[in-house]
């Protein structure tokens, strides 16, 4: 992780890996270029012709999901950079007394952070199954999932922002949920039960120390919003929105409003939905995890 970052260039994100090979560059070069050797590593079958300017196709899922590209540069044994739809990938290749360095970098398109973690994760799967087979053995491929979960905090995905509104205060997080189907995620929010307007949500749709009202309007599996209260007095709505865009993600836009008396509340919002969503993000992935109020304390500590 130390040798992977994120930064934004141009306004999009772009992901950097960087490996020293104990292979020649020529060798490596092959590993990254070649349409026989990329299919034992690299997550889609590529079809193209080796030559900038040469259109591309890339193949997964058996052939259901078929997306097109562009060859930008190719300059054996350096140089191979294309277009996968609408982002680009960049591997370099550098000699080194222990044999190449390949840097790797991903161009994500502009706005895509928040799924930064899923893609960084997947390519960290990849990049251990290019070394494997460059060095002739079986892959050992590491589980995913917490890899995912270290990167949202590597890269401050998982952190809320506020934004100031006329009537006080709005507190935002958008979260990818690593496509799994709207519906999965409403019925573990909801423990599998019905929400009903005029009724408290069910407990999956709160966060720790907020004190949530009543629903005031549902549109099950999409949508939900609730009033929350503090001492007693209604203080704003939180609602939780359910998004799948075919082509970039199935994400949680939650936002909270606040009324501009209760602006001392912010850390203690802002801490209690990230650790909320950390703990769904692990669950939906399949991971034990469970409210921390040593983690909640944490948050709330560092953000104050």
């Amino acid at each position: 992780m130390g040798d992977t970052t994120m930064t934004t260039i141009g306004g999009k994100p772009v992901l950097r890996f960087e490996r020293v090979l104990a292979h020649p560059p020529a060798k490596v070069w092959r590993a990254v270029s070649d349409p026989d050797e990329l299919k034992h590593w690299f997550p889609a079958v590529i079809e193209a012709e080796a030559a900038a300017g040469a259109s591309m196709r890339f193949v997964m899922d058996d052939g259901e999901d078929v997306t097109s590209g562009e060859v930008l540069e190719y300059d054996p044994p350096k140089v191979y950079a294309f277009r996968w739809a609408d982002e680009v990938l960049r591997f370099e290749i550098l000699s080194h007394e222990r044999g190449s360095v390949l840097v790797f970098t991903h161009t994500l398109t502009e706005g895509q952070e928040f799924i930064a973690a899923r893609n960084t994760a997947g390519w960290e799967v990849c990049l251990v199954a290019l070394e494997a087979r460059l060095d002739g053995v079986e892959a050992e491929l590491p589980d995913h999932r917490p890899l995912m979960e270290s990167y949202v905090e590597h890269f401050g995905i998982g952190r809320g922002e506020v934004v100031e509104t006329a009537d006080g205060f709005e507190v935002r997080f958008r979260r990818d949920v690593v496509w799994r189907p709207v519906e999965t995620v409403w019925e573990m929010l909801a423990d599998g039960g019905t929400v009903t307007e005029g009724q408290a949500p069910p407990p999956g749709f709160t966060a720790g120390p907020i004190q949530a009202g009543q629903v005031t309007e549902v549109e099950s599996p999409r949508l939900l919003v609730f009033e929350w209260t503090l001492n007693g007095l209604t203080a704003g709505q939180v609602r939780w929105k359910l998004v799948h865009e075919p082509r970039l993600a199935t994400y949680v836009e939650l936002t909270q409003t606040v009324a501009r008396r209760f602006d001392a509340e912010l850390p203690v919002l802002l801490a209690a939905w990230q650790v909320r969503l950390e703990v769904l993000f692990g669950s939906l992935l399949g991971l034990e995890r469970e409210w921390s109020d040593e983690r909640f304390n944490q948050l709330r500590a560092e953000l104050h």
